[in-house]
């Protein structure tokens, strides 16, 4: 008896050898929605909670290999980009996914440009790339603040600096922005989805939690929005789903490790318990 096929979600971005970030958050995301990961990983690093020691990038033909046969065998239903690493991969990345079958599959780019404690990811001209290759293949974009600043040169605060920033973020070929509200200020967390062409924002809001379990957020709510996706959910359904799974995650924190620990990834969609 045949079982209905399982989603498919292919993961391109770095791996955190503690777990609480990158691919392995990735793929601990995308099991918790039900749906089935695949990864290109992109480069190796070496962090713990308090810092990223290292960062070793695999080659660009190897990254390039990884994802088309992914593609090619297996295929997707939605398709994640975290950490790229150098100009190298994400043109690599870029002309992978360019091809006329891959084109149309939804996409999340979680725009990673720097480690928390300030360690570059991407390089200058990676971040060129990004813009003018990467941009247009894109669904939605996932920048927090300062990540917004850097990219298109607008720090956001008020309504109509979301709407600029998203503005700008469509004349690269990406429809949809999700402003990450983590670097914000106040009791309220507030993340902000623009649509670039229209400039309709939709507010997404949450009490602040203090914790220094936050680790990995910003990878988890990416992977979170594009299971989703993969699951056929409407956009902003994937969005809120994926918003109030990263505050429950960072609700229950296992306290792990002596710095900036990682959330709790053993959730399972629909379970509202503690």
């Amino acid at each position: 008896m045949a079982h209905p096929r399982q989603p498919r979600l292919l993961i391109i971005a770095g791996s955190d050898n503690g777990g609480g970030a990158g691919i392995q958050a990735d793929i601990k995301t995308a099991t918790a929605f039900g749906v089935y990961a695949m990864t290109a990983i992109t480069a190796i690093t070496v962090q713990d909670t308090h810092e990223v020691h290292s960062v070793h990038n695999l080659s660009a033909h190897l990254v390039r290999d990884q994802i088309v046969t992914c593609l090619t065998d297996i295929g997707a239903d939605a398709i994640k980009i975290g950490m790229l690493g150098n100009h190298e991969i994400a043109l690599a990345v870029a002309e992978a996914l360019e091809a006329e079958d891959n084109v149309g599959i939804p996409l999340v780019l979680d725009p990673v440009l720097s480690a928390s404690g300030g360690v570059a990811l991407l390089d200058s001209e990676g971040k060129r790339i990004l813009l003018k290759r990467l941009l247009p293949l894109t669904t939605l974009v996932t920048p927090n603040l300062p990540e917004t600043e850097r990219l298109v040169g607008i720090l956001p605060r008020t309504d109509e600096d979301f709407r600029h920033a998203a503005e700008r973020f469509g004349g690269f070929g990406c429809p949809n922005v999700l402003f990450k509200g983590g670097h914000g200020d106040g009791p309220v967390l507030r993340d902000v989805l623009a649509d670039a062409n229209t400039g309709t924002l939709t507010f997404i809001e949450a009490a602040r939690q203090e914790s220094r379990h936050t680790h990995g957020t910003g990878c988890t709510m990416a992977s979170a929005i594009a299971s989703g996706l993969a699951l056929g959910w409407p956009f902003e359904d994937a969005i809120r789903a994926a918003h109030a799974f990263v505050q429950q995650a960072i609700r229950t924190a296992p306290g792990l490790g002596g710095g900036r620990g990682p959330l709790n990834h053993l959730l399972r969609v629909g379970n509202d318990s503690d």
